[in-house]
């Protein structure tokens, strides 16, 4: 039992390395269509970027998944996860000041994010009136990457506490048979 779950334990580590290890993709392309904003607070980062579309909220979630699923390891595409945050969020997670309608995050897991803010004005005084035409939303896309480095040493310090936990595991559950036994 203990091979095979040293032999289970050694796959799964070299397989999760694999994973952590290609690097992560670049900045996603923009919508088509779209008009990136040249407000001072939108270019002050390289790794947010705002941009004016008419597309709606699906429409750029969608479009942003198929940009951010393009990384394949192994010739197999990286699941991604969608999460879901309150719009008040935007000013912690994107940039303080932020008009949200709503703000959403795609995570390739152990890896990179990209946070996607958009706002829908309801209002007509809020309405977005860019180079003389009018815009159904501003987006903000801010990309979080991660260190190469960082993700190897954490997956390789994972797999160092795990064989430690089960030689504690082993040591434990032999002592506590060795007691039943002479009861």
């Amino acid at each position: 039992m203990t091979k095979i779950f040293k032999a289970v334990t050694f796959v799964f580590l070299v397989l999760l390395l694999l994973y952590v290890l290609p690097p992560s993709p670049e900045f996603p392309l923009p919508p088509s269509d779209s008009l990136q904003s040249k407000e001072m607070a939108d270019t002050e980062t390289p790794l947010r970027r705002a941009y004016f579309t008419n597309l709606t909220r699906e429409e750029v979630m969608q479009y942003y998944v198929g940009q951010f699923n393009k990384l394949t390891v192994l010739n197999v595409n990286i699941p991604t996860y969608r999460l879901n945050y309150p719009p008040e969020e935007s000013q912690t997670l994107i940039r303080d000041q932020t008009k949200s309608t709503y703000l959403e995050e795609i995570v390739h897991p152990l890896r990179e994010s990209i946070l996607i803010n958009g706002f829908e004005p309801t209002k007509p005084q809020d309405a977005i009136n860019i180079e003389a035409r009018a815009w159904r939303q501003k987006i903000i896309v801010k990309y979080v990457p991660s260190s190469i480095l960082v993700r190897a040493v954490i997956v390789i310090f994972s797999g160092v506490f795990v064989s430690i936990l089960f030689k504690e595991w082993s040591v434990f559950f032999k002592g506590v048979t060795d007691r039943r036994e002479k009861i």
